[in-house]
């Protein structure tokens, strides 16, 4: 079957954004609601602009579904904008004086334009809408195979949260991430970082903060060490640092893995027969193998350790200031402050959905690599097939004599 992949379309102000899913397997239930519902999420965020107000996405599925199910062809999802003026001048006009931080400058040299707007408008971070959509749908191929994902926000500028997320506890915190205004599940921190953004508000700037996403369920293996090109590692960091204002992106411990001991970093292995099978008596997904501490983020080699996926991002502070920031005008080459564009103050909750939404994408996309087929049903017996074979390990007869 053909690779799992997206494309989107569309501009901040166009008619709307479209997400084109091409290898999605046939029969994989979709449910409009839940892909609405992470388009809300999207939207929603103490500190985001006046266009969320005018703004009610919702995805419009064109093709590849038939009766609640994929039919295995490629699924285009549109949302479209109810603020759509791109051509009108009047509202969308000409801008001459670029942004420190955004596309604005580099595009317009790119394009052979003083014009900034061409680039900003397929720059902004409206775009994400589509990869949302597109991530919802992987999600919901994700959870036919018992794999979940959980995202929020760890930090909004130098107030943070230290509260550890596990297998065991993520679901009870689902309610408290939704009920914050900020997307993190821990109420004082939440607070606190409320507090930073209006703050931000008052002096007319802007705040970033990271982001956190965790992945329950993968089996191991997904990836590979092969091809560095494919190994799941590489292609997660590469989803993250997409993502507009992203600057950064950890798996794990991150860059804090350099500051340790390889004794104390590196996670060791115990086998727990009492976990090696599901409650249903199929092979669990970590087939047993457990451990004390999750440093790589589950991921060794570019894959899967039957560990949950630990991603991290970092998202800098808006590029549009209130106050402007000095630049030029590209006509005259003048000295001017920056051109203001009606613009959030802070992003960082929604920042957290895309990224969730792009992590689950690749995994999707990881997982049919390695138990696809051109239906769920194929792909489910094919799943069920590695477990049951990995489980049975071992296959190879113990070495002996000389080269023992």
């Amino acid at each position: 079957m053909p690779r799992l992949t997206y494309d989107t379309a569309g501009e901040s102000h166009g008619p709307g954004m479209l997400a084109v899913v091409r290898g999605m397997p046939a029969g994989v239930p979709v449910d409009p609601g839940f892909i609405n519902a992470e388009l809300r999420r999207r939207q929603g965020g103490y500190g985001r602009g006046a266009r969320q107000r005018i703004e009610e996405d919702s995805a419009e599925i064109l093709s590849g579904v038939r009766r609640g199910r994929t039919i295995g062809s490629p699924v285009a999802m549109l949302i479209r904008n109810a603020d759509s003026r791109l051509d009108d001048l009047a509202r969308t006009p000409p801008v001459y004086r670029p942004r420190p931080g955004h596309a604005d400058l580099a595009g317009s040299v790119k394009w052979l334009t003083t014009d900034c707007r061409e680039t900003l408008e397929r720059a902004s971070a409206r775009e994400t809408a589509a990869r949302v959509a597109a991530g919802a749908l992987a999600r919901l191929l994700l959870r036919e195979f018992g794999i979940e994902t959980f995202g929020f926000v760890r930090a909004i500028i130098t107030e943070r949260t230290d509260i550890a997320v596990t297998e065991d506890n993520w679901r009870s915190m689902l309610a408290a991430r939704d009920a914050s205004e900020v997307s993190c599940p821990d109420g004082a921190a939440s607070e606190r970082m409320a507090a930073a953004i209006r703050q931000a508000k008052i002096d007319k700037d802007t705040v970033g903060g990271l982001v956190e996403t965790h992945v329950f369920g993968c089996p191991m293996g997904l990836g590979t060490c092969a091809d560095w090109r494919e190994r799941l590692d590489s292609r997660l960091a590469a989803a993250v640092m997409g993502i507009q204002a992203f600057k950064g992106v950890e798996i794990g411990l991150g860059l804090a893995s350099a500051a340790h001991r390889g004794s104390a970093l590196h996670d060791p292995i115990r086998f727990d027969r009492a976990r090696e099978s599901l409650p249903g008596g199929g092979p669990s997904p970590s087939l047993g193998f457990v451990r004390d501490s999750n440093n790589a983020g589950g991921l060794e080699g570019g894959m899967t350790n039957g560990q949950p996926v630990v991603v991290r991002g970092a998202m800098k502070p808006i590029a549009t200031l209130l106050q402007g920031l000095p630049s030029v005008d590209l006509n005259t080459k003048e000295a001017q402050m920056s051109q203001y564009e009606r613009s959030d103050i802070c992003a960082v909750p929604a920042a957290g959905v895309v990224m969730e939404h792009a992590v689950a994408f690749e995994i999707a996309a990881a997982l049919l690599e390695k138990t696809g087929g051109d239906s769920l049903l194929e792909c489910r017996t094919n799943h069920e097939n590695f477990l049951r074979a990995a489980r049975t390990l071992p296959l190879d007869p113990p070495v002996t004599g000389p080269m023992a």
